[in-house]
């Protein structure tokens, strides 16, 4: 005799009722401290601003017609650019709290207070939008009259202002500006968090000092020197090294290729990290 089943019941990682709601939040004292709030937000602007390209490119490898329509074109590329900006924004407030946490070990928590570190990750995401709506409020008056076909696998402004039959030099005036105002005030702040952050940790007297100091930094600064050095090798290069093989290249490691890397980064160099996922494997399968 068959019976007649009702749901199935997933008993999850762990039957331990005690253990269910510390496995939901984030249950390591270790990992409550603003490096990690910080990181948290890095994170989630990873996954944010990849998933704004990322879904729609695997989908055209599928489909045979990869048009896009205007509104999701320019909302593609607004979202894309909000992402990006707070992530240059977050970078350099991530280097200010290393910055803090070396130089002046002793009033580390008194400075990086929960009100301060929410202060800056807010700010940062007010850049990213303030970027955002300037740049896509000045795409939105373009006219766009003969082809539409974009030689890239997303919205980004320079295939848009190349296909646009309007004035675009305002267009190009307002991306000059406010992408060296941003990337180089943040990547200013990132040289001299380090600069004094090196000088602090050449003063300590112990190679193993040394070693512990400079540790907190890799992973930050691994991470600053792929994104900037992307985006310098795509902006700043000579415009007779232009070439769109290189330049596609470059943009899907761009988009995609970075996002997926800083997880890895941050773990797999972090001891911290690693001890926490160390301790939620032992509490679920021990």
């Amino acid at each position: 005799e068959l019976l007649t089943f009702g749901p199935f019941i997933l008993i999850g990682l762990t039957d331990r009722l005690e253990l269910q709601v510390p496995l939901f939040v984030t249950s390591t004292p270790q990992l409550h401290a603003p490096m990690y709030f910080f990181l948290s937000n890095l994170s989630f602007l990873d996954v944010c601003y990849s998933s704004t390209i990322a879904p729609n490119m695997l989908a055209n490898f599928l489909v045979e017609s990869k048009a896009i329509s205007y509104s999701r074109c320019i909302m593609q590329y607004g979202f894309f650019v909000l992402f990006v900006t707070t992530e240059i924004f977050l970078l350099a407030v991530m280097a200010y709290d290393r910055y803090v946490a070396i130089c002046n070990p002793l009033l580390y928590m008194v400075t990086m207070t929960k009100r301060v570190c929410i202060t800056l990750v807010v700010g940062s995401y007010f850049s990213g939008l303030i970027n955002s709506l300037i740049n896509t409020s000045s795409l939105q008056r373009l006219s766009f009259c003969d082809s539409n076909v974009i030689n890239n696998f997303y919205c980004d402004l320079t295939s848009l202002l190349k296909l646009s039959c309007s004035d675009v030099s305002v267009n190009k005036r307002l991306l000059f500006t406010c992408g060296s105002l941003f990337e180089m005030s943040t990547f200013l702040i990132i040289i001299i968090s380090y600069i004094l952050i090196v000088i602090a940790v050449l003063r300590i007297r112990s190679v193993q000092g040394r070693h512990k100091a400079f540790s907190t930094c890799t992973s930050h600064l691994t991470a600053v020197t792929i994104f900037h050095g992307t985006i310098f090798f795509m902006y700043l290069r000579p415009s007779t090294s232009y070439s769109l093989d290189t330049d596609q290249i470059a943009s899907v490691f761009y988009t995609i290729v970075i996002p997926m890397l800083n997880p890895l980064i941050y773990s797999l160099r972090n001891r911290d990290v690693k001890c926490a996922v160390r301790k939620l494997l032992t509490h679920s399968y021990g």
